[in-house]
């Protein structure tokens, strides 16, 4: 059965070496396998580079030759020559708008080095696919326009670069032909690129003047340039040494499953991220601390003496330790930081802002774990690169930020680990990458803070109390009674001898939120730090009533998680706005259409409708205190209170 657990952990570096065979990949033991991107701003000529270099390394069968001229005619832009960017843009959006939509990869060789190249978007939209591009490849090409120059989105694809680890960039300035091959006008755009990258922290620049239309430079030197006599960008490729090191990295082995065929072998696979590994070697479960010896290294095709980085095998241990998907393995002598909170550069890929406060969901290597960014440094001007003081980050804006996960987690500064590095952040309702991220260093605060213990548990107060602890979260729109009716029921509670308190939200800002305005981050937190204090209360056994607009969703959500599944009860009071600005009972819809007042609930800020809510109050069927009444029944059915 040993051997049918090895047959689980198949290789995936040999599958990528036998995927570049096929492509004509150069024999083995020539220069490493380079992984590289093109990138650049909107219409740079990114694809057409990349059709230039499958063109002339003769990697274009007959059949797709004719169909390229075929589509040409139909979507080309340069006349009635062949437009070698429809080798790329395979999508029809991308071939009807002119413009690179996802990330395509291609495999090309040549006798002396074989190349897998990502196509990245160059509009601003599709930031996010370039980041995708650039976290797995070891150089960049980017592409300048002769005619427009070093561009703002020539900067942030640089900056991401920097950001994701790549230390290798070639500046081809593309489209030379269009400004005549003009040395002038070469020089003043690598002037103005080495000027801005020279903080980036980039081991070689190199720049290459190029026509990606005509080839000029792209595989043959061109006799249209005696003023160059660089190498050509193929050349240039073919002779970039850009190993990694990875197997001299300390070991970081990402558990990807727990491999338990039967009773007899229970074993952990995934794949080698850095580092070697060897039976006998003592390692250690990061997050745990537990150790171990490894007995072997696992495979299809029998078992290894040594696995390195980019092995997907399985590992056996001498002792029963507890080890699950998500755990890192490293060896005793060499673990990685295990922190709660830790600071990272993050793009961010929403539409929606980035909310200091908001919960997400983390995937970092291969573990999925509730975090939340707590504080945002700054932001980067991306042309200038000076650090800016903000609230939140924008759409394809980086800022360094400090964040907080609900368990502590394995990691490593990304300049020592991309694998152990790296995460990604989820938006938890729509399950869309919302940001990536480069970790700097952690905050060593879960090592050295811990909880203390106590004598009285929540029990022992609920005992006393004679009723169960909850929080009861009263949410509406301003005007539509929550207080009210909350005021109320509190009363009724208080009648029958149940322990209560009230937290409202006007009294708060008043005290705990005094700092806070009411801006969508400033929401966020004022929610956040009351289910805090709404913890407390019910780990003290009582029944707290919460009355806040909070019009996020994921707040909401994010409260409900800090309490058992039956501790939290959302109340929906649910009152149309119509309604709500009728009332207006502190005049504050009146002013806020008159532009008095800013980031309005239901005039110029959303409000989320709970999807779930465990209790609808409709004003409309009834008073206040009819609603309190029915709120107390419901209260009754799940045991709350008898």
């Amino acid at each position: 059965m040993a051997d049918k657990a090895g047959a689980d952990a198949k290789t995936g570096a040999a599958a990528a070496k036998g995927g570049l065979k096929a492509a004509g990949a150069a024999a083995p033991g020539d220069a490493t396998p380079l992984r590289f991107l093109t990138c650049g701003s909107v219409d740079d000529g990114k694809s057409t580079l990349i059709g230039r270099l499958l063109y002339d390394t003769k990697l274009i069968m007959e059949d797709q030759l004719v169909a390229l001229e075929r589509d040409s005619r139909k979507h080309g832009t340069t006349g009635d020559d062949i437009d070698l960017a429809l080798l790329v843009d395979g999508l029809e959006a991308e071939r009807e708008q002119g413009i690179t939509i996802d990330v395509a990869y291609r495999f090309f060789a040549t006798p002396r080095r074989s190349f897998i190249v990502a196509d990245t978007p160059g509009h601003e939209q599709y930031t996010r696919n370039m980041a995708t591009g650039a976290s797995n490849s070891d150089a960049a090409v980017i592409l300048i326009d002769a005619r427009k120059g070093v561009l703002t989105q020539t900067r942030r694809h640089s900056y991401i670069c920097s950001l994701l680890g790549i230390k290798h960039v070639v500046v081809a300035v593309n489209k030379i032909d269009l400004v005549n091959y003009s040395g002038e006008r070469f020089h003043h755009i690598v002037g103005d690129y080495l000027g801005f990258a020279q903080s980036l922290g980039f081991s070689s620049i190199a720049t290459i003047p190029v026509s990606a239309r005509f080839g000029d430079n792209v595989t043959q030197s061109s006799d249209n340039m005696c003023w160059y006599d660089g190498p050509t960008l193929l050349e240039h490729l073919e002779g970039l040494d850009v190993e990694q090191g990875l197997d001299e990295k300390p070991l970081r082995f990402p558990v990807q499953w727990v491999n338990r065929p039967n009773l007899d072998f229970r074993g952990f696979s995934g794949t080698v991220a850095s580092g070697t590994v060897r039976p006998g070697d003592r390692v250690v479960v990061a997050s745990s601390g537990k150790e171990s010896t490894v007995t072997r290294i696992v495979t299809a095709d029998g078992d290894l003496a040594e696995a390195r980085s980019g092995d997907a095998v399985t590992l056996t241990f001498a002792d029963e330790v507890d080890v699950a998907r998500g755990d890192v393995i490293s060896l005793a002598d060499s673990r990685p930081d295990v922190v709660d909170q830790f600071a990272a550069h993050v793009l961010w890929m929403a539409e929606d802002e980035m909310l200091p406060g908001r919960s997400y969901l983390m995937r970092i290597g291969t573990k999925y774990i509730p975090a939340r960014i707590t504080t945002l440094k700054h932001k980067v001007d991306i042309n200038t690169l000076e650090h800016i003081a903000a609230k939140t980050l924008s759409l394809n804006e980086i800022g360094l930020c400090n964040l907080s996960t609900s368990v502590p987690v394995a990691l490593d500064p990304y300049a020592d680990n991309r694998a152990t590095g790296s995460f990604i952040l989820v938006d938890r309702f729509t399950n869309a990458t919302a940001g990536a991220g480069m970790i700097t260093f952690g905050l060593r605060r879960a090592t050295n803070i811990h909880r203390q213990s106590v004598l009285v548990d929540k029990a022992s107060r609920q005992r006393m109390n004679g009723h169960r602890p909850a929080i009861l979260w009263f949410t509406g729109l301003s005007g539509s009674g929550k207080s009210t009716i909350a005021s109320i029921l509190e009363r009724e509670l208080h009648a029958r001898g149940a322990h209560t308190y009230m937290l409202d939200g006007d009294n708060v800002r008043h005290g705990l939120n005094r700092d806070l305005g009411f801006t969508d981050a400033d929401r966020v937190e004022n929610v956040r730090r009351v289910g805090e204090v709404a913890k407390l209360f019910v780990d003290a056994g009582m029944v707290v009533l919460c009355s806040f607009i909070s019009p996020f969703r994921a707040e909401r959500q994010m409260v409900r998680e800090l309490v058992d599944a039956d501790e939290f009860v959302e109340v929906f009071i649910d009152t149309p706005l119509e309604e709500c600005m009728r009332r207006d009972p502190k005049g504050l819809y009146a002013r806020a259409k008159e532009g008095k007042i800013k980031n309005f609930t239901g005039i110029d800020s959303p409000y989320e409708v709970p999807e779930h809510a465990e209790i609808v109050v409709d004003t409309r069927l009834g008073n206040a205190e009819a609603a309190a009444q029915r709120i107390l029944e419901a209260l009754a059915e799940r045991k709350i209170i008898s």
